[in-house]
């Protein structure tokens, strides 16, 4: 009898698990066929007729984006200042997290707090004070601008994070290493970055996500050569009568990269979470 209940239990939950994974591919799902449809059947209408009519699927909308100069340069701009700035804060947190856990110095605990005190500042009252900074320093409507503000307004959780992780390390595998003759440098990159790859894979993860979605810093802070594809789509939306058949394309490749990104490291940041809630 209790094997009949574990078993319902189980089918019940997987049941579940499998609806909810229906609701949430449906929307990509129809964006997917939406993208493969012309503009002329798309106004005919929506898009669940293509089981009906899969004659209308075709990647005709693809080459029209990849022809389209606006939406290619501006998925460029994203790559450039999503990867840049994901690398230059997983690689500034590592080694200030590591500074925080592990090394002496005057103010530390101070600084630390200065640093959690930050996460609870709205990135709303950046935009302005700091727009105007990079009028006068020149970066204002350059990607590097865009980068720093995503640096700056992305550093203090990830500092936090991984400096929370790295204090859990055994304090006799550090002691052991520098008793060993190991410079902090050597320890830091061949001790401590193996170790906290899950931390480091999950914190990559996040912050890739939320550059490459974000629309209200680089409206903001980009302008219309340095623009990502969020804004972009956003400026075709106003036309979205007469160019659906580049808007759903695009909006499905803004879509897919950061799902790509995610299943591809998902082993890394399912370890991450794990090894954060075991400790």
């Amino acid at each position: 009898m209790n094997a009949i209940r574990r078993g319902l239990g189980n089918g019940l939950v997987q049941a579940f698990l499998v609806v909810i994974g229906l609701v949430w591919l449906t929307p990509l799902a129809g964006l997917l066929l939406s993208s493969l449809r012309s503009a002329q059947d798309t106004a005919k209408g929506g898009w669940w007729t293509v089981f009906s009519s899969p004659g209308q699927l075709s990647f005709d909308n693809y080459t029209a984006l990849l022809k389209n100069s606006g939406m290619t340069h501006s998925l460029w701009n994203t790559v450039l200042i999503s990867v840049p700035t994901t690398v230059l804060v997983v690689v500034i947190a590592a080694l200030a997290g590591y500074a925080f856990a592990w090394l002496d110095f005057p103010g530390r605990d101070g600084i630390f707090l200065v640093v959690v005190a930050l996460l609870v500042v709205p990135v709303q009252i950046g935009l302005l004070p700091v727009a105007k900074l990079f009028g006068e320093l020149g970066l204002f409507g350059t990607i590097p601008g865009v980068v720093l503000f995503h640096v700056a307004y992305g550093l203090p959780f990830a500092v936090f994070l991984l400096r929370n992780y790295f204090v859990e390390m055994p304090k006799e595998m550090l002691e052991a290493a520098r008793m060993d003759g190991g410079s902090e440098w050597r320890i830091f990159v061949q001790l401590v970055l193996p170790v906290g790859r899950p931390a480091i894979a999950s914190l990559a993860i996040f912050q890739f996500l939320w550059v490459w979605n974000d629309m209200l810093v680089a409206l903001l802070f980009a302008d219309s050569s340095s623009q990502p594809l969020t804004v972009e789509l956003q400026s075709q939306i106003r036309q979205f009568g007469s160019n659906i058949d580049v808007l759903a394309p695009g909006a499905f490749v803004s879509l897919v990269v950061p799902v790509v990104v995610f299943f591809a490291f998902q082993k890394h940041f399912v370890q991450g979470v794990m090894a954060g809630s075991v400790k």
